[in-house]
């Protein structure tokens, strides 16, 4: 009876000795107490966090000496786009470039008709060849007749016509030699030439048709210079007054103000990779709207900019800020309180600083308060940095 019971007695306590054993295994996978008498995992994981601080990269900020600058939004605008007109009257016989192509200044464009226009100019030089006879025929009688009168054989009246004779034949030259010269514009426009390094539009007239007659001012074509370009804008009131107020109300001279630097960014570009110089800035500000022009023009020898692209603009306001404090842009993040930074205190934790933000200069961006030179700035790990915890801080470069 003895021997049928004890295995019975047994299975319970095989059992209780899995369960143990299963327990210890998920425990042990998952780092959780398992409450059971003789285990030690509890204490373990309590002891964890005292040895498992997370280190955080962070940065001193960056002292520099920066100026302020304005940031607006403008238009390309081509430097001189011209209308190709027929000066004289003709019939077009040849057009001699291809629509859109690129030319350079003198090349050839458009041809007249020009037999008209060269005989016009052989009339007019001929003319010329006639009076030259005239004045050496009135000079060759004027010596014979001066000769003649010391001998008493012809009179003072003879003298003064050949005079005469000489003095109109000069003037005639005079007429002769414009006329030529006219002759040779005249000839000259029949043609049409670049006017300077551009882009050409496409041909609005075709070659066979009347050019320039009774007052036609019918362009041929059209001319634009893309290199250099302009990039035009326009900033307010208050703004024109904030850089008169940064300047101690000194108006700049032209000569200055070519040489105030600005930078420009295209739609889609990183940064501001284009610059250029202020070329020009309206004398009043505009009724209507309330604006003043600004104007700068800068190298586009690539043709990356077209006249009308949208750009933006940035202008130094004329403020230089000594000692400015920089930390790297990716270290700012926002809330509904706005834009802030996280800071490593003193005791290493974490604290949470709104700060009001200045000009981005290259990766960096000014803090104009809520910052201090001794402060030590999250730059990196941010998703592991959460106010109020305590950290190992690990000083990087700020780079910028």
């Amino acid at each position: 009876m003895v021997a049928a019971v004890q295995p019975a007695s047994q299975a319970p306590r095989k059992r209780a000795g899995r369960r143990v054993a299963l327990a210890s295994a998920i425990a042990a996978a998952f780092a959780l107490p398992t409450g059971l008498p003789g285990h030690s995992g509890g204490q373990a994981l309590a002891q964890a966090p005292a040895s498992n601080v997370p280190t955080i990269p962070v940065v001193r900020p960056k002292i520099e000496t920066v100026s302020d600058t304005l940031e607006i939004t403008g238009n390309a605008a081509a430097v001189n786009q011209v209308k190709l007109l027929a000066r004289v009257v003709g019939f077009l016989e040849k057009i001699s470039f291809e629509d859109g192509a690129f030319v350079r200044k003198g090349d050839l464009l458009f041809t007249i008709q020009q037999d008209q226009y060269k005989a016009q100019l052989k009339q007019a030089e001929a003319q010329l060849q006639l009076q030259q006879a005239a004045l050496n025929y009135a000079k060759t009688e004027v010596v014979r007749y001066t000769a003649l009168l010391k001998r008493d054989a012809a009179t003072q009246v003879d003298v003064d016509h050949w005079n005469f004779e000489k003095q109109s034949a000069e003037a005639n030259i005079l007429a002769a030699q414009a006329q030529v010269a006219i002759a040779q514009l005249n000839l000259s426009y029949t043609e049409v030439r670049a006017p300077f390094d551009g882009q050409m539009g496409k041909h609005l007239i075709d070659p066979g048709n009347v050019v320039g007659g009774n007052g036609q001012e019918a362009a041929l074509a059209e001319i634009t210079q893309l290199d250099p370009i302009y990039v035009e804008a326009n900033i307010s009131t208050q703004q024109a007054l904030q850089i008169r107020a940064n300047l101690d109300q000194r108006r700049l001279t032209l000569a200055e103000l070519h040489q105030v630097p600005i930078d420009v960014q295209l739609s889609g570009e990183s940064g501001f990779p284009h610059r250029g110089t202020l070329e020009y800035v309206a004398p009043a500000i505009d009724p209507a709207t309330g604006t003043l022009l600004v104007r700068g023009i800068l190298a586009n020898p690539n043709r990356t900019m077209l006249p009308g692209m949208f750009a933006n603009l940035r202008l130094p306001m004329g403020k230089v800020v000594k000692s400015a404090l920089m930390v790297p842009d990716r270290a700012l993040q926002e809330d509904q309180g706005g834009r802030y930074l996280l800071v490593v205190n003193q005791n290493d934790v974490i604290e949470q600083r709104y700060v009001q933000l200045g000009e981005l200069v290259g990766g960096l961006r000014v803090i104009s308060s809520g910052l201090n030179k001794d402060d030590r700035v999250v730059v990196g790990e941010l998703w592991r940095a959460t106010p109020g915890i305590k950290v190992a801080p690990q000083i990087t470069s700020i780079g910028g």
